[in-house]
């Protein structure tokens, strides 16, 4: 074998591990994205409660909507690129 054939087996060998599937854990990572989003809404839902019966301020109302505003919408935005992604699979040619 010449180097140049050598040098390209090294180059592959080296680079092979960044294609294999990583052994961390995706689910426990998503996971605890849906934990915090469920937070998030009920200390929304909790601060607008205590809004209602005078327990909070205005500005603690309105920081915990905007938080909540933002988290849904971006669980919205993560949904449409999944169902995206989706329809796009389904229009591969087999």
């Amino acid at each position: 074998m010449d180097s140049a054939a050598i040098s390209a087996v090294q180059k592959y060998a080296a680079s092979r591990p960044a294609t294999e599937p990583s052994t961390d854990d995706g689910g426990a990572m998503f996971g605890k994205v849906v934990m915090d989003f469920a937070q998030t809404v009920a200390q929304g839902e909790k601060v607008a409660q205590q809004a209602m019966v005078g327990d909070a301020d205005p500005h603690a109302l309105v920081q915990a909507l905007a938080q909540t505003e933002l988290a849904v919408e971006t669980a919205v935005t993560v949904r449409n690129k999944v169902v995206e992604a989706y329809q796009e699979i389904l229009r591969m040619p087999v």
